[in-house]
């Protein structure tokens, strides 16, 4: 009898930019209910070149790990976690408010709540012969999920500069947040 250990990991992050090298300078920031970023989090430098004030970088990191005996699933474990990245986030001070800053949370809140959806459909596998390919499905489609909400919040919003859209989301992911309390980080 031969058991065996397979580990998988993914990476998906939500940056509003096109650069994904982390410097090991900073930690990341873990997602919790307590814990509320500040303009001391976003490291980076800003872009001189855009009017956008600010820049969230956050995302989920996925692994996996699958038991196999005699070449058979026999079981798996799963861990996903909610990170800002302070070194691929960026401000620039002199435009900065609180209206904003609260915008950027909710960037990261966002990130969380897809996690916690990500959770809860690990939590309803079965072990089965295509345990793998389920779960890279999952993780694409929660990965779509995502990016589609983080764009749809940034457009709905004018990327903080609708008062009443930003009041809208504010309220609608700290409902969803809360019915998927159970899977919080």
């Amino acid at each position: 009898m031969k058991t065996m250990w397979h580990k998988g990991g993914f990476l998906v992050v939500f940056v509003l930019v096109n650069c994904l090298v982390f410097s090991q300078n900073v930690p990341d920031i873990t997602w919790s209910e307590t814990f509320k970023l500040s303009w001391n989090d976003f490291k980076d430098q800003p872009d001189p070149d855009t009017d956008v004030v600010a820049i969230t970088a956050s995302g989920l990191t996925f692994h996996y790990a699958i038991q196999k005996e005699n070449d058979e699933i026999i079981g798996f474990s799963t861990e996903v976690k909610t990170s800002f990245y302070p070194e691929k986030s960026w401000v620039k001070s002199e435009r900065a408010n609180a209206h904003i800053l609260s915008h950027e949370q909710l960037h990261f809140d966002i990130t969380e709540l897809h996690a916690r959806k990500f959770r809860q459909q690990l939590s309803k596998l079965k072990v089965s012969k295509n345990l793998v390919e389920t779960l890279d499905s999952i993780h694409y489609q929660i990965q779509t999920d995502l990016k589609l909400m983080q764009n749809v919040y940034d457009m709905e919003t004018d990327f903080s500069r609708d008062i009443k859209a930003q009041a809208h989301w504010e309220q609608l992911v700290q409902e969803e947040l809360l019915k998927l309390s159970g899977f919080k980080s």
